[in-house]
């Protein structure tokens, strides 16, 4: 990864139309990555989770999404190497927007997160 800044989009969520927004305010013009239509790979995911700080691939997850119900993603026994695999398969569960700056990346929950990395 490098230290361009890049924030994993979806046009549709305001959180991530209002996180952009923060990002060109504040003189960022980042990569954009249209998540939904070209999804990260497992490596990619994985590395997200890292610098995310996370322990589990869950907590990228959008647990509420009616998709993570249906494929009974809440179920104990899923390794993590599943669901990052679900998420790979169904970029619609990766919470968002997501971005990445300087190594580190943050969730745009609230969009002013994702300054502190800049």
């Amino acid at each position: 990864m490098t230290d361009a800044v890049k924030i994993y989009h979806n046009p549709r969520c305001s959180k991530s139309r209002d996180t952009l927004s923060l990002l060109k305010s504040n003189g960022v013009d980042p990569e954009v990555v249209l998540y939904l239509e070209t999804p990260p790979d497992a490596q990619t995911i994985q590395q997200l989770l890292q610098m995310l700080g996370m322990g589990s691939a869950r907590e990228l997850m959008r647990q509420k999404e009616d998709l993570y119900k249906a494929l009974n993603l809440s179920d104990a026994h899923l390794t993590e190497a599943q669901l990052v695999q679900a998420m790979v398969d169904n970029p619609k569960l990766i919470e968002r927007p997501i971005v990445v700056a300087n190594g580190q990346a943050r969730i745009g929950r609230p969009p002013e997160s994702v300054l502190d990395i800049l």
